[in-house]
């Protein structure tokens, strides 16, 4: 398991690979400002999908090369 600081780096440079560096930023404020429900906007992103479901598909995904 990587360490927390590793996991925050990592994160945030995918954000901004993915958005650029304002978006990102932008991003991370509207996390911090909402009062933010992780549980119910993971599933509105996976909708139907376990835990467990989705952890399978990120390995499925790893294991393919995405996000590379």
């Amino acid at each position: 398991m990587k360490a927390d600081a590793i996991v925050r780096l990592e994160a945030i440079d995918a954000l901004i690979d993915k958005l650029g560096e304002v978006d990102a930023e932008r991003f991370v404020q509207m996390i911090k400002k909402e009062n933010f429900d992780y549980t119910r906007w993971r599933d509105s992103l996976w909708p139907g999908k376990s835990v467990d479901e989705i952890h399978e598909q990120a390995i499925a995904y790893e294991q393919t090369g995405g996000g590379k």
